[in-house]
């Protein structure tokens, strides 16, 4: 009951994300459907400059807003320096969400370019107050003032953004001018829907709505828009291959929400086979109350009513259980779960939880426990229906068939974890560190360089303008000699600085890195190995090409390396020189056992170079790291709960060979006196309870490999399910209920023969 109740929280918290919005049912995003290549790519990125359009032209929109994505930016307030995370968004956007002003008003928060809104913890970190903090100034990435317009609320744990800022959108316009462009893609828009408007019709009438703003499609490209949710959008993320909504973070919902199910199912199981086992205990007690006039319906009642009482006492035990593993439970699903005390819808739940396990558990003892013939069981001669061993044996072949479900599951998921850590990405991602590119580092990025490179410990140092994990900017801007004028095939883009191929450790196949040797080079284009199969040329060493109206060449083709997460195919990738551009991070590579060295050297020379900003860095393989942590909160949860399975089955099957041991104590007595051996004695009782192991992993097989198989779908790169998987799951299985057993089998064999034939 309490690893249930534990996941009934977990689940709780996850369905309740985004659902504090008052306007939760008008509250959409927007997302394309590209059709391209032959194929239907999917996402919630559009152009920058479409949220106010779709609210000045469609008049079912009220609000619009556009979003942009998390940063990390330095702010300064007289001598205070600090680092904070928050994004851009619209003029409507506090008029939309429902997040707590508690100074300023949603009207006018974020009207004017250099208007920011603050949160609680920000006002109180730069101005010591809230209210102190309207009207004042704060200088954003040293280079431009805002004025504080208001300060909300801290963000509740059941908000999906994260932000402790917001700065005005047309700022984000300004700074990012291709987000003007109708061509290009970034940012969320977020509408809310005028009150009585049909989603569905709006959605069909919104279809095709770039069409008369993006002139470049064609046959073969066009764009399609739909809206989703936003309060579905967390656990619903994924997109199919044709471009339908599909999957998310809600598989792990209803994985989970089984597991919790299963858990009490065996438990539950075990109940029922633990109180049959005392069966005999209680004979004579069911017949002299039959004998006295008890009715059926009478035991039946009783029966079931002490199951319920045990299950109110036992979840009064499993709450205060959970109350005190919540923390440590918090601190492995990264979560801000605190138990309900005051919730009045999860009172109900428990309450539901707790008769539903009690009549269940109760409601075969009490069918079979009632059904005594009293003349019987007053003479001494109790005997048990093979129909009823049966499904007491079928009972326990159940709860193996859940627990080698859950061994194999946990065996496949620690596996796939494994492959997704030490799979070769392509690139060295040990002793890479990443430093952001901000204020003077942009502009002293060479001297930098140069004097990093002397340093002890630092190897290679290079630049590029998105993490080597996290490159996603797409653009279908790209020509060559021989393309079909009527595709439009998309490419993802990167902008690095020289030495890129050496400091990130990439395999180069043809051609060469960048060099301040060729002048060209400012035109010159690294292809990698998907790129190349889309342009298609034998030689490219040395072939035009277009990138973004600017003419030049192929100069390099570079090994395919992975700068997404596995769950996605590496993408036709084109690396441009970036050297003056004014974003991005630095890339330093250091020597194997001297990062620590590195790093003091390189936070001293950032403090002398860009003495206004603080200095951060990530390691690269941490950040490889972060984008598994679902798999990770997964693998851990899913030991336990294996564990736990397993463990109540075995106590299950200690029911059922104490129940049996007691059913047979004459004839072992028997068996003994005639000569059997303690060994011959131990096979006797051992080898059915094996053979349920044995039926159990051979129904477990197919459901576990179709569920895992399924999971694994989900991944581009993943493991193969081999027949050793389910060997080492039966092997576990079958060994965990020898050892069972035979506690139980070794007790009734050495047990003295005269106690067990002295009332024959």
């Amino acid at each position: 009951m309490a690893c249930s109740l534990l996941i009934l929280l977990w689940v709780n918290d996850e369905r309740k994300m985004d659902k504090f919005n008052k306007n939760t049912e008008q509250l959409y995003s927007v997302y394309e459907r590209q059709y391209y290549d032959n194929k239907i790519e999917a996402f919630h990125s559009t152009p920058g400059i479409m949220a106010d359009e779709m609210k000045r032209v469609l008049p079912e929109v009220q609000y619009a807003s556009g979003f942009a994505w998390e940063s990390l930016a330095t702010f300064q307030v007289g001598d205070k320096i600090l680092k904070e995370t928050g994004n851009h968004a619209g003029a409507d956007f506090f008029k939309m969400f429902s997040y707590e002003l508690l100074e300023g008003n949603a009207t006018n928060a974020l009207n004017s370019p250099v208007d920011i809104t603050i949160s609680r913890k920000m006002a109180n970190d730069f101005f010591g107050s809230p209210h102190a903090a309207i009207g004042k100034t704060i200088r954003y990435a040293n280079q431009k003032d805002f004025t504080v317009t208001a300060v909300f609320e801290n963000l509740p744990g059941n908000a999906s953004e994260k932000f402790d800022y917001l700065v005005n959108w047309q700022s984000f316009l300004n700074e990012q001018s291709w987000a003007k462009d109708w061509g290009n893609n970034g940012p969320h828009t977020f509408i809310m829907l005028r009150a009585g408007t049909n989603p569905v019709a709006f959605e069909k009438k919104i279809v095709r709505f770039l069409d008369k703003y993006n002139k470049e499609q064609d046959k073969s490209f066009r764009i399609e828009l739909g809206i989703q949710r936003f309060d579905d959008m967390y656990l619903h993320s994924h997109f199919s291959t044709i471009g339908k909504l599909e999957g998310g973070r809600i598989e792990y919902v209803k994985l989970f929400s089984l597991v919790a199910i299963f858990i009490l199912l065996i438990a539950c199981i075990n109940f029922m086979n633990l109180t049959t086992a005392r069966s005999a205990k209680r004979a004579k007690e069911i017949g002299i109350r039959k004998v006295v006039g008890a009715f059926r319906f009478a035991l039946v009642r009783q029966f079931i009513g002490e199951a319920i009482l045990l299950a109110f006492i036992s979840i009064f035990i499993a709450s205060a259980m959970v109350f005190l593993i919540l923390p440590a439970f918090n601190g492995l699903t990264n979560k801000q779960i605190s138990f309900p005390f005051s919730n009045a819808d999860f009172w109900p739940s428990i309450l539901g939880l707790t008769l539903i396990t009690g009549c269940i558990s109760g409601s075969y003892p009490a069918l079979f426990l009632s059904s005594f013939n009293p003349v019987t069981v007053l003479k001494g001669g109790l005997k048990l229906s093979s129909a009823s061993a049966w499904f007491r044996k079928g009972l326990v072949v159940f709860q193996f068939v859940l627990s080698t479900v859950l061994i194999i599951g946990t065996i496949v998921v620690s596996k796939q974890i494994k492959f997704i850590q030490t799979k070769n990405l392509g690139y060295d991602r040990e002793n890479l560190i990443y430093i952001p590119l901000e204020g003077d580092l942009t502009k002293q990025f060479e001297v930098f360089k140069q004097q990093a490179l002397n340093m002890p410990g630092v190897k290679q140092v290079s630049r590029i303008s998105q993490t080597p994990t996290e490159i996603d900017n797409g653009t279908g801007g790209v020509e060559w000699d021989g393309k079909d004028p009527n595709t439009r095939p998309m490419f993802t883009q990167a902008a690095v600085g020289y030495d890129f191929i050496k400091t990130m450790n990439i395999q180069m196949l043809q051609g060469r890195d960048y060099s301040r040797d060729f002048p060209t080079d400012s035109v010159g284009y690294i292809l990698n190995e998907q790129a190349l199969k889309k342009i298609a040329f034998k030689d490219p060493i040395g072939k035009p090409l277009t990138f973004w109206q600017k003419k030049g060449s192929i100069i390099g083709v570079i090994k395919d390396f992975h700068f997404n997460s596995l769950h996605v195919p590496v993408n036709a990738l084109i690396i441009r020189l970036g050297e003056t551009d004014d974003y991005g991070n630095v890339l330093v590579r250091t020597e194997p056992g001297k990062t620590k060295q590195a790093l003091a050297g390189l936070e001293k020379l950032c403090k002398q170079l860009n003495p206004k900003f603080p200095f951060t860095y990530q390691f690269s393989d941490e950040e490889y790291t972060k984008l598994y942590k679902s798999e990770q909160m997964t693998g851990k949860l899913a030991n336990c709960f294996s564990f736990l399975a397993i463990f109540i089955s075995c106590l299950g099957l200690l029911g059922l060979a104490m129940f049996t041991a007691e059913q047979r104590t004459k004839e072992i007595g028997v068996r003994k006196v005639l000569g059997a051996s303690i060994s011959s004695l131990f096979v006797l009782l051992s080898k059915e309870f094996l053979v349920f192991v044995v039926i159990a992993l051979l129904i477990a097989t197919p459901i576990a490999w179709w569920a895992m198989h399924k999971w694994l779908q989900d991944y581009a790169y993943k493991i193969d399910i081999s027949w050793w998987m389910f060997v080492m799951a039966g092997l576990v299985a079958i060994l965990i209920a020898l050892i069972t057993v035979s506690f139980q089998a070794i007790k009734a064999a050495i047990a003295n023969p005269v106690k067990s034939l002295r009332t024959e």
